[in-house]
């Protein structure tokens, strides 16, 4: 081999690494480490390696259109975007293995965006041509340059399913929609058949339920064995009289595209074991639980209907431990972050009920007529397994010098219902915020004098009661008073600008564990060393800033995604922002519910506090930019309130 060759070769060989070591780079994020291999060979074969010195400008605006795509490999990239207001948060970070400008090369336009070099940088620069090839010809670069985010929060997902599912042994989902779901026809009648008759059809159909229709197929009634037990237990002897007069009238409907989790939910609320499918308002199906279990192995409605009816205190402790190996099931089930803490709060709901009828059973009914209240995240449906009390009484007197008497026999009451709630594990509030508490144990009338006290004052701690006391419902006895009270409050805060303003100030506390350079901000010493809290840090931003606009636009939803999607009905965000923001609080509620299950596995306390650095890449990058989000969204509101 002559000199000439021996270095042409080396000169391959070096190439060849060369390519070799960049595509072992890549295939560490993602959506380059779910390519093929002759789709990332494409790419890499066709980048240039670019260096850029701290402070230097890569690309901005004045370029003109795009002719780039660019790969942070090494370094670190600052997009800086002009906006209207100084006080907007218009400075972010891009580390290695993220990449920009999608939007402009999409669009094929300028960037509206400014990149310089933060520190010094090297990026693999791909010509646009290359770029379109790679967009025309790779699914997964394509979802990923056209959906961003939402495209990785989707491989998240499936690897939340399939890690819950290595503890199960099956997978399946739960957006299965009932039409899917349906194994046979429905069993009808008319509404002048005969009891035995319609009795007869349902045994020699071996179903469980008469669906009653009329002429059009729209459903008027159900009947069940369980309605047979109860004609038979009242002594019914006519067995000719028509089933119109036995049936259960107006059975609940879901269309057949709602899905298995919409039904397991209704028959979970309503305690109903059967559902009519319909499309439009024909009759196409009836869904019984048994039906969907059977294809489902899903138990969340007998595990609720177990509660509701536990005989004693330490029935109920015994299937809270269910609750646990049910939040997995639902995880490998394909269920969301909002969907599993909604079956959390639901069944929660449950446990707090039936514990307050088998204290009232034990100590007797007072005889006030009383509504067992909750606050914070369950009064937001967004409670996890970590989880403690804040409750409340609100009753109702003839006048208020009543009042004192009526809460002198209830307190005794509600502190035996806090004692045996922190049995069950919903620990004691140690800021003492339960209904066993004489200032939480209130009359209507004086739940609302409170409450304009707070709105009236706004000291830091009517501001932390506001960000506490302001998310309610209630979970047992009359809802009445409920509903005026938070007409009340809604009346009062839109009308207090001042206390607005205050509550706008108190969301920008909390702020996003994001260093300047896009790194986790974390403890540096102590316990915590090295974490950072996903619930006080990640989620409470989100929390604060969508009960504020909510308050402050009449909007009476508690939850924080039913708040986000009220205000962009009313015009208040932006239907893009808040999907962002939505996306983002999901993907860091999911990483606590994740967080809590391994915990829990391993035997340790439940808490709230994550080590960033023990994230895969695809998840540290998704977290970094939710928490990016949620800097975006107190930006929106030091902008709205000139703060």
């Amino acid at each position: 081999m002559t000199r000439e060759h021996a270095f042409a070769e080396a000169g391959r060989t070096a190439v060849l690494q060369n390519i070799q070591g960049t595509m072992d780079f890549l295939r560490k994020y993602p959506p380059f480490a779910h390519m093929q291999d002759h789709s990332l060979s494409y790419l890499v074969e066709r980048c240039v390696l670019r260096f850029y010195s701290q402070g230097e400008c890569i690309l901005k605006p004045e370029d003109g259109a795009v002719a780039h795509f660019y790969i942070v490999k090494q370094g670190l990239v600052r997009g800086e975007r002009q906006v209207a207001s100084e006080n907007a948060d218009s400075t972010f970070e891009i580390s290695s293995g993220e990449c920009f400008p999608l939007a402009a090369l999409l669009g094929e336009r300028a960037t509206r965006t400014q990149h310089l070099a933060a520190q010094d940088t090297f990026c693999l620069q791909l010509p646009k041509a290359a770029f379109v090839k790679l967009f025309a010809e790779c699914n997964v670069f394509r979802d990923f340059a056209l959906r961003g985010v939402s495209s990785l929060l989707d491989q998240v997902n499936q690897q939340a399913q399939l890690t819950a599912v290595e503890h199960l042994g099956g997978s399946y989902s739960l957006d299965t929609s009932l039409a899917d779901l349906m194994a046979r026809s429905p069993v009808t009648c008319s509404p002048h058949t005969s009891l035995q008759a319609a009795v007869k059809s349902m045994h020699e159909q071996h179903v469980g339920s008469m669906l009653i229709t009329d002429n059009e197929q729209r459903p008027l009634g159900i009947f069940t064995l369980r309605d047979l037990r109860r004609v038979v237990a009242d002594g019914v002897t006519d067995f000719e009289q028509p089933i119109n007069a036995l049936m259960t009238p107006a059975p609940f409907a879901l269309p057949s595209n709602a899905s298995a989790f919409d039904a397991a939910m209704a028959m979970t609320e309503r305690h109903i074991a059967h559902i009519a499918v319909v499309e439009g308002q024909r009759l196409v199906g009836v869904l019984s639980e048994r039906d969907l279990f059977s294809l489902q192995r899903v138990d969340l409605v007998h595990l609720a209907r177990a509660i509701r009816h536990a005989k004693s205190l330490q029935a109920l402790q015994l299937l809270r431990d269910d609750i646990q190996r049910l939040v997995s099931s639902m995880l490998a089930h394909g269920a969301s972050s909002v969907q599993v803490t909604h079956i959390i709060t639901q069944l929660n709901d449950h446990s707090v009920a039936r514990t307050i009828e088998l204290a009232m059973a034990d100590l007797g009914a007072p005889d006030v007529r009383f509504t067992w209240l909750v606050f914070g995240s369950e009064g937001r449906c967004e409670q996890t397994l970590h989880t403690d009390q804040d409750n409340g009484i609100l009753f109702q007197c003839a006048t208020p010098a009543e009042a004192p008497a009526l809460r002198e026999r209830l307190l005794p009451l509600a502190q035996r219902i806090n004692q045996d709630l922190d049995t069950l594990g919903f620990t004691l509030c140690k800021g003492n915020i339960m209904a066993s508490n004489p200032e939480l144990c209130l009359s209507e009338q004086q739940w609302q004098q409170r409450f304009a006290r707070q709105i009236s004052s706004a000291t830091p701690e009517n501001l932390l009661g506001a960000s506490i006391y302001f998310d309610l419902r209630s979970v047992y006895g009359p809802t009445d008073g409920v509903m005026r009270l938070q007409q009340f409050l809604l009346a009062h805060v839109k009308a207090n600008t001042l206390f607005q303003r205050m509550l706008a100030e108190n969301a920008l506390r909390q702020r996003p564990p994001l260093g300047l350079f896009r790194d986790f901000v974390v403890a540096k010493r102590g316990a915590e060393r090295h974490t950072l809290d996903l619930k006080v840090q990640g989620l409470t931003p989100f929390v604060d800033a969508a009960r504020l606009l909510a308050l402050s636009h009449d909007v009476a939803n508690s939850s924080t995604l039913a708040r986000f999607q009220a205000l962009v009905e009313r015009g208040v965000v932006d239907s893009k922002d808040a999907g962002a923001y939505e996306e983002s609080y999901n993907f860091i509620q999911l990483t606590r519910l994740q967080l809590h299950q391994q915990q829990s596995r391993d035997g340790r306390p439940l808490s709230n506090r994550i080590d960033p650095d023990a994230l895969n890449p695809l998840d540290r990058r998704i977290l970094r930019e939710s928490f990016r989000q949620a800097q975006r969204l107190q930006a929106s509101v030091a902008l709205r309130y000139k703060l």
